[in-house]
């Protein structure tokens, strides 16, 4: 970041919207995200709203990214797209999937609080069934424990998964899991989401040996360039996925994929669909499973059908205020 702009170029530049999601999504059922309206575009600002400042100031790096300084030259002009599963039950599956128009690869959600293990079993199953060609990969959100990871991989290994992604917290318990899975000879990849950009020092990951490949995110990383550097550090392959951004925000996301130097898995780009408005009319959504580069901007109109309320125009306004004081005291 050359230069962070002044709180109140941001706040000018913001506009704040809640989106009605298709299905419930990490518990949710509205996404809010804000976007900034920059000399070189449009960027997102959307940390999920448990996350305080320190965690959610990467987010904002970002989007000054994206609106203030624009993106990296590509090395490809489209990525390729994962379709994402919630944990619904199978008899949705069909519908859900049929959303999507990447279904060469399914990222299908497991370990969800208040489920079991036979539900994902069914949802993996179902998918297989449907879909027998299809790489399958699964997302627990770090929600198992080393003995429940250990049983649910064994359980899920005969569906010739592709990987797992972030089965339990942790470097150390992930690292775990990986040794675990070798000595048992399951064949499943292990992919690190959560103990990438959640920890203080994301190459650690790569250190322990905690991972065959990582899965990023631009927002929570600070942004593409930022991430692109993370990934050259680390020396693993990497997945780029999203945070049910926005067209604004997954546009963000395949500018960071569009620049890796090599792309060997579809990423997790095609959420949105998981949402029933968005902020631009031609959303950013896949054709042919694949995402093509182009320019996002938001629709003046969709952004004042979807703006907030004063009481949470308010409270995203502190949140930017939060987050630019951590940014200038870091001295971004």
């Amino acid at each position: 970041m050359n230069q962070l702009p002044g709180l109140d170029e941001l706040i000018h530049a913001a506009h704040v919207v809640t989106l009605p999601m298709t299905v419930q999504f990490r518990g949710v059922r509205h996404r809010e995200a804000l976007l900034l309206e920059g000399p070189a575009g449009w960027g997102e600002f959307s940390p999920f709203l448990e996350y305080g400042a320190p965690e959610a100031a990467s987010w904002l790096r970002s989007a000054i990214e994206a609106a203030w300084e624009g993106y990296p030259d590509p090395v490809r002009g489209s990525v390729p797209v994962n379709a994402t599963l919630p944990a619904v039950g199978p008899e949705r599956i069909e519908a859900v999937l049929a959303s999507y128009d990447a279904t060469h690869t399914i990222k299908v959600k497991v370990a969800e609080k208040g489920q079991d293990l036979a539900q994902d079993v069914a949802r993996v199953a179902e998918v297989r069934r449907l879909l027998p060609d299809a790489a399958i990969r699964i997302d627990a959100n770090a929600g198992w424990t080393h003995g429940a990871a250990m049983e649910a991989l064994e359980a899920l290994a005969g569906f010739s998964l592709q990987y797992a992604e972030q089965p339990v917290a942790g470097i150390e318990a992930l690292a775990r899991v990986r040794e675990e899975v070798a000595r048992r000879g399951l064949g499943i990849l292990i992919a690190a989401d959560e103990s990438v950009r959640k920890e203080s020092d994301p190459l650690a990951v790569a250190r322990a040996g905690a991972a065959d490949l990582i899965v990023i995110k631009a927002q929570p990383l600070g942004g593409v360039r930022r991430a692109l550097q993370i990934v050259r550090d680390a020396g693993l392959p990497a997945v780029v996925s999203s945070a049910l951004d926005t067209s604004i925000g997954l546009r963000q996301g395949a500018a960071l994929a569009a620049a890796l130097p090599e792309l060997p898995y579809a990423c997790g780009l095609a959420t949105g669909s998981l949402l029933s408005a968005d902020v631009t009319a031609d959303r950013f959504i896949a054709v042919d499973g694949s995402l093509r580069l182009r320019d996002i901007a938001a629709d003046p109109e969709l952004l004042r059908r979807h703006a907030v309320d004063a009481g949470r125009l308010a409270f995203w306004r502190q949140r930017l205020a939060d987050c630019h004081e951590q940014l200038r005291r870091a001295g971004a």
